[in-house]
């Protein structure tokens, strides 16, 4: 007999067949690229759509919280309730707001004029207060019982007005400024320590949240000044060309802080490094204001003169986005939520104004298909973030047509000067006309 040949189908039910009815069908999928030779157009036409519907359901304003009889001034967070709220406002109110409820929980008179900082316990049972009467205040957390009085557990008489107010993130240990840095003790009535450097006032003070010994004040002589707890004198300072209003530091990177400038522009410093900003941040229009960092340090939203909240990668010069309403007005003040989903300003018409951090993400409960979708989008948009469409859709913003205007003016100015520069130093002796970066522009001289 000759041999024959019988080829037998061969398969393995392991591979195909469901182990229980509930689980998911097995589908083979070969990946070898030549049998998916139009995988790249699939996947930037979704990435096109996915852009699209990305600026369709942007919808970042959530609330208002009225209550304020006049412009909100200042606003803390709570050290350990992420829906618990303070703000302080110019005629010396305080208020306590439940964020998930939207209502205001408790208000109290907390000064005589401005109340100029308020800032929670690390602890959470208590909050301390200055305003323009001179004074210190330490308040209890919890409301007062039934018939009891709405007295502060503690008043300090200062010498002169306190401007700005932070309190040590482990210790019961506080700094204040004014004419000058005071560091106090929960204890004691007086300072413990007070630096001064030939300034006549401060703006703002801000302890490290990672380095908690050392801290960081804005004066009204265009400086930036840094201190250490632990030593007698200030370590160094860094003078710029104008005034900054407010700082930051970012909570994940010890050494860098941003701060708030008068010449519209936020800078991102180095403290091991103050000759040059690491970053100038520049969109807005007018002053700013506030700044403060998102939880995860990758992120940083501030509040302008020019009516808009901008929020800025830590690492890039330019928002990524920009929130604005028809009845807000000068933004004051800005703070993230500790769970980096929510931004909080106060402006000058006595609002509070609720938003989210992500203008299109989807809020509650997320099915796990949806939260599987959101990310492939997400991944696609990166991977086609630079291709022409996609770039040009993602970041056009609408903005009110006096900002768009004052925006344009600016850039036709800075191009001037760059212009005039250029061709100073074309008709000028080689090497006499240096070229100064953008960065070293605003830095006067770091004094140590």
């Amino acid at each position: 007999f000759s041999k024959m040949k019988v080829k037998v189908l061969s398969r393995n039910p392991d591979d195909y067949v469901r182990e229980t009815k509930y689980d998911i069908q097995r589908v083979p999928r070969n990946y070898d690229p030549s049998l998916h030779p139009f995988e790249v157009n699939r996947e930037y036409a979704r990435a096109l759509n996915a852009t699209k519907l990305e600026r369709v359901f942007a919808k970042p304003f959530l609330a208002s919280l009225d209550g304020h009889r006049d412009g909100v001034n200042c606003m803390a967070k709570h050290s350990t309730n992420l829906s618990s709220l303070l703000s302080g406002s110019c005629d010396g109110e305080l208020k306590i707001w439940n964020l998930t409820k939207r209502e205001c929980v408790r208000t109290l008179q907390a000064h005589e004029g401005f109340v100029r900082g308020i800032v929670v316990r690390f602890c959470g049972t208590s909050f301390f207060t200055v305003g323009d009467d001179k004074t210190i205040k330490q308040w209890k957390m919890q409301s007062p019982g039934y018939g009891e009085e709405e007295e502060p557990l503690n008043t300090i008489l200062g010498k002169t007005v306190f401007t700005g107010l932070d309190h040590h993130r482990r210790e019961g240990v506080f700094a204040t400024c004014g004419q000058q840095v005071d560091i106090w003790d929960e204890q004691r009535s007086s300072p413990v320590r007070s630096f001064t450097w030939g300034v006549d006032s401060f703006s703002s003070v801000r302890f490290n949240p990672v380095e908690t010994e050392l801290l960081a004040s804005c004066a009204s002589d265009r400086s930036i000044v840094l201190y250490d707890m632990r030593e007698a004198t200030p370590l160094k300072k860094v003078v710029m060309t104008m005034r900054s209003n407010t700082l930051c530091w970012n909570p994940m990177e010890a050494y860098y802080f941003t701060c708030a400038n008068e010449d519209y522009s936020l800078y991102t410093y180095d403290m091991r490094n103050l000759e040059q900003p690491v970053v100038v941040h520049m969109d807005h229009v007018s002053a700013v204001l506030d700044v403060d960092f998102s939880p995860t340090g990758k992120e940083f939203v501030s509040a302008s003169f020019d009516k808009t909240i901008r929020i800025f990668p830590k690492d890039g010069g330019h928002s990524r986005e920009v929130y604005h309403t028809k009845r807000m007005q000068h933004v004051i003040c800005i703070k993230w939520s500790a769970d980096n989903k929510y931004i909080l300003s106060g402006s000058d018409e006595m609002n509070i104004r609720l938003w989210k951090a992500n203008a299109s993400e989807k809020l509650g409960v997320v099915s796990y298909c949806a939260e599987k979708a959101a990310n492939y989008n997400q991944k696609l948009k990166e991977k086609y973030q630079h291709h022409p469409q996609v770039k040009r859709i993602a970041r056009h913003r609408h903005l009110p047509k006096n900002i768009y205007h004052q925006a344009k003016e600016l850039r036709v100015m800075r191009e001037a000067r760059r212009r005039k520069e250029k061709n100073v130093r074309k008709h000028s002796k080689p090497g006499s006309v240096p070229v100064v970066t953008e960065r070293e522009k605003h830095v006067v001289t770091v004094v140590k």
